[in-house]
């Protein structure tokens, strides 16, 4: 049977979602506690690869077992939750269609960046400190000339595996709360680096640095080097998958 996780973590222990040699990741630590608990060798496959240090409150993977998982599910939960470590939580075990996936399936995520511009010694963590207050206007403005474009190529990092740089960003805006400046962007796919490369981007924007000209004209260049430079990973969190209704077995 195949089930759907959904799940959350801290990323700043882990060198990303993906299994890498030698190194911690979510994927890792998830596979090695399901196969001790199932007594069978389990692959997970997320829905996605976050990068080294980025975090997600809303994830899901998927996995195939022999074993009934959701006849007893709370056992089942806290079972898992007992052997995770306290940066790794799994909410919930869902079944799905045997040709569901938790990747390909995917119908939109959507990330969000926190940036500090005042001193905040309990956001230290989870938000990049800046040191001015930028245009807020001005980069909603350019912002929303993202949704115009598809392809992506001056915000990818270079030389990846990825065979295209063509994405469809559904929403892309600022927002400030509780003296906390609020990126939130959605789309059907996102490369490499892009939330960080875009983020970077628009706070250059933000300081006058980069005209709504020249933002255009640096999407139209598709080279990275036209753009700004990508912005720390500890302020980078996913925060939403959508999936069709259609690959859920159990209501």
């Amino acid at each position: 049977m195949r089930y759907f996780l959904h799940l959350a973590y801290n990323g700043k222990n882990y060198f990303g979602w993906q299994i890498q040699p030698d190194r911690p990741s979510v994927q890792a630590c998830l596979e090695n506690v399901f196969s001790n608990l199932l007594h069978e060798k389990i692959g997970i496959t997320g829905a996605g690869r976050t990068d080294t240090g980025v975090h997600a409150t809303d994830f899901y993977a998927h996995l195939d077992t022999t074993q009934d998982l959701t006849t007893d599910k709370k056992q089942w939960l806290h079972r898992i939750n007992a052997f995770l470590p306290e940066d790794i939580v799994v909410y919930d075990i869902l079944s799905v269609r045997p040709e569901a996936h938790a990747r390909f399936d995917a119908l939109e995520r959507q990330y969000r960046y926190t940036v500090s511009y005042q001193k905040n010694p309990f956001v230290t963590e989870t938000a990049y400190r800046i040191y001015f207050k930028p245009d807020m206007e001005a980069m909603n403005h350019c912002a929303a000339m993202l949704k115009e474009y598809r392809d992506f190529t001056s915000f990818s990092k270079l030389h990846t595996q990825t065979k295209t740089n063509i994405c469809e960003i559904h929403h892309a805006a600022w927002r400030e709360e509780n003296g906390l400046l609020l990126f939130e962007i959605s789309a059907n796919r996102f490369l490499r680096n892009m939330v960080r490369a875009i983020v970077g981007t628009l706070l250059e924007v933000g300081r006058h640095k980069i005209t709504p000209d020249a933002f255009r004209a640096l999407i139209e260049a598709k080279n990275r080097c036209e753009a700004g430079s990508s912005v720390p990973a500890h302020a980078l969190c996913l925060t939403h998958i959508l999936y069709p209704e259609w690959l859920f077995c159990d209501g």
